[in-house]
C-alpha cells in the first residue's frame, strides 16, 4: 500500500477591503445577483458572477423548483448565461455569495459537486484556469486558484 496526501492552498481575506478591485466588483455582482434568486423551498439565495476575458461581467443566482433535481444553482446559471452570450470568451474568475434570511452566514459556502464539475469542465473547454471566489453573507472570503483545487479527482474528456 502507498499512503498519498492532496493537499489545497487558498488564500483567506478578512475583509473585502484587503480584496483587489476587480475582485471586490466581482463580488459586488455575486451579491447583486442574490435579488434574483429564485429559492422559495430553502430560503438558501446564491448569487454567482463570472468574469470573461473580454472583461464583461455574467450574474447568475439558483432558481428552485418544488421538484429539487430541477434545480439551478447560481453557478451554472452564470456559465449558461456566459457560453450563450459570449461563447468564444473563456471564464478567468467566478465569485460566489449566499445569503439565509433565517441566519447569518459568516463562513463561505463552497459549490455543489455539480457546479464544480461545471467549473472544471469550463477549464478544460477553454485551456484557462478560473478562480474561485467564495464568500459567505459576511465573514472571510476564500480564494482558489482553480476548480481543480475544489475537484481533485475531477471526471474529463481524457477518461472518454
Amino acid at each position: 500500500m502507498k499512503q498519498q496526501t492532496w493537499r489545497v492552498n487558498y488564500q483567506v481575506f478578512e475583509a473585502p477591503k484587503e480584496l483587489p478591485k476587480s475582485d471586490r466588483l466581482l463580488l459586488k455582482h455575486a451579491k447583486k445577483a442574490l435579488k434574483h434568486s429564485w429559492s422559495p423551498y430553502s430560503n438558501f439565495k446564491v448569487g454567482a458572477a463570472v468574469l470573461l476575458k473580454n472583461g464583461k461581467i455574467i450574474e447568475g443566482s439558483n432558481q428552485e423548483n418544488a421538484a429539487y433535481p430541477m434545480c439551478l444553482c447560481a453557478e451554472r446559471t452564470a456559465f449558461a448565461a456566459a457560453a450563450s452570450q459570449f461563447p468564444k470568451s473563456a471564464v478567468t474568475t467566478i465569485a460566489i455569495t449566499v445569503k439565509n434570511p433565517e441566519m447569518v452566514i459568516e463562513s463561505p459556502a463552497a459549490p455543489c459537486g455539480a457546479c464544480r464539475q461545471v467549473i472544471c469542465e469550463t477549464e478544460s473547454k477553454y485551456k484557462q484556469l478560473i478562480r474561485v471566489i467564495l464568500r459567505g453573507e459576511k465573514g472571510p472570503i476564500y480564494i482558489f486558484e482553480t476548480g481543480r483545487d475544489l475537484l481533485p479527482f475531477g471526471f474529463d474528456a481524457s477518461f472518454l
